[in-house]
């Protein structure tokens, strides 16, 4: 895998665990239904079969996947997202919306399923039961000292 963040940060931590190539789009295509290995080739068309298969591998051991033998002979699983694999869905929405924004050329929109509208993504505090604008919020650090 690639060299480490050795940062005290959340985004750093996180691309530490999911920013290897490829292995984000993995997990968005097992998020989006894609879950046999031959699906996943075929959806993601230059991967090589090595690469998929140690993506896999790696997201099972983060628990953001999981496998389950369907197949012994030859041995082939099926692929769910855990719980934290489907939390993963907001980070992938939020790019879709970015995109959306920013990217010349733009393939997907997220859409409010009963409308078919374009949605925005917001921030809500359930604290006071409101929505909250991108600039009421602020990160805040958790701890000052390093634990060992």
């Amino acid at each position: 895998m690639k060299s480490r963040y050795p940062l005290e940060c959340n985004i750093a931590q996180t691309l530490n665990l999911v920013g290897d190539r490829w292995t984000m789009l993995v997990l968005h295509e097992v998020l989006v239904g894609n879950d046999t290995f031959n699906t996943l080739k075929q959806e993601l068309t230059s991967i090589s079969s090595n690469i998929l298969s140690d993506r896999l591998k790696h997201l099972v051991q983060l628990d953001l996947i999981s496998s389950t033998l369907y197949s012994d002979h030859p041995p082939r699983y099926r692929y769910t997202p855990t719980e934290s694999g489907k939390a993963f869905s907001t980070v992938f929405d939020a790019m879709l919306v970015w995109g959306r924004t920013h990217l010349d050329e733009c393939y997907k929109k997220l859409v409010h399923t009963k409308c078919e509208q374009e949605v925005e993504i917001g921030y809500y505090c359930p604290s006071c039961e409101t929505k909250v604008t991108e600039d009421e919020v602020h990160p805040v650090l958790l701890h000052t000292e390093k634990v060992n």
